[in-house]
């Protein structure tokens, strides 16, 4: 056993100082882990776009490392990328199962679901994945402590059959005082939230799942599949089989925070 472990080590060893002998002849490679740093703080951010724009960097890079077997070094980045994300969903209090089924998604949806020929979109809905994901889990931060109870409620019960006067009951308070205080910090009202929410959901099972349109518009508790569509198309503006069959569509997201700052 030790000697299998000496022989490994020396395999390593030699193999690290071959690559540290090459790797000057690779323009860009010192930048990798500046970009990496920057990816991070972008996703961690939800700054989406420059998210895609730095991870496109990084992959521009490990073309001009690996050239001919850059998607098998992509997928394994994508892989390792997904590891650092769930670290940083510990970070935001999220407990340690989510953050391991979060990562084992990843991988499954990278081993089972990127297509060689379209893993620069894959790195994009990617991204998208990690920014929602994220998203959904950090604390609202709106000054009224019930409006953000009242949003982490919603996300841990979306594919409940939600009201206003069920969240209301939830709370022990009216639904008009629920109204009120919600469209003045949110912008929006309560009703087009959980709409917007339901929405944003539906996105990624119609783009990583087979179900059906009509079981997802069941699964969140649209009246009809007609109604499910156009409540979609409001906010995407695409319908829902528009949106699963092209994939350059990128998933719409409502801001909160900006609403919130006009009010301070």
């Amino acid at each position: 056993m030790q000697l299998h472990q000496h022989s490994m080590s020396e395999t390593i060893s030699k193999r690290y100082f071959q690559e540290i002998d090459n790797i000057n002849q690779y323009i860009g490679v010192e930048e990798f882990f500046n970009i990496e740093s920057k990816l991070i703080f972008e996703i961690y951010h939800l700054e989406s776009a420059k998210a895609k724009k730095s991870l496109h960097e990084l992959i521009d890079i490990l073309s001009i490392r690996f050239g001919k077997q850059v998607i098998k070094m992509v997928r394994s980045y994508f892989s390792v990328l997904s590891s650092i994300v769930a670290r940083k969903l510990l970070d935001n209090q999220v407990p340690s199962k989510k953050a391991f089924a979060f990562n084992i998604a990843c991988n499954d949806m990278i081993e089972n679901q990127m297509k060689d020929a379209e893993f620069l979109q894959f790195a994009d809905d990617l991204i998208d994945f990690f920014v929602y994901f994220i998203a959904d889990r950090k604390q609202p931060t709106f000054r009224h402590q019930t409006v953000n109870k009242v949003i982490m409620y919603i996300n841990d019960e979306l594919e409940n059959d939600l009201t206003v006067e069920s969240i209301a009951n939830n709370f022990h308070i009216s639904t008009s005082h629920l109204s009120r205080i919600f469209r003045e910090h949110v912008g929006i009202t309560l009703v087009e939230y959980l709409n917007v929410r339901r929405v944003e959901e539906s996105q990624y099972y119609l783009r990583h799942t087979n179900k059906s349109i009509t079981s997802i518009s069941d699964q969140f508790h649209f009246c009809n599949q007609s109604y499910f569509t156009r409540i979609f198309k409001k906010y995407t503006g695409v319908t829902p089989k528009h949106f699963r069959d092209e994939l350059h569509h990128e998933f719409y997201r409502f801001e909160m925070a900006e609403t919130e700052l006009q009010n301070v």
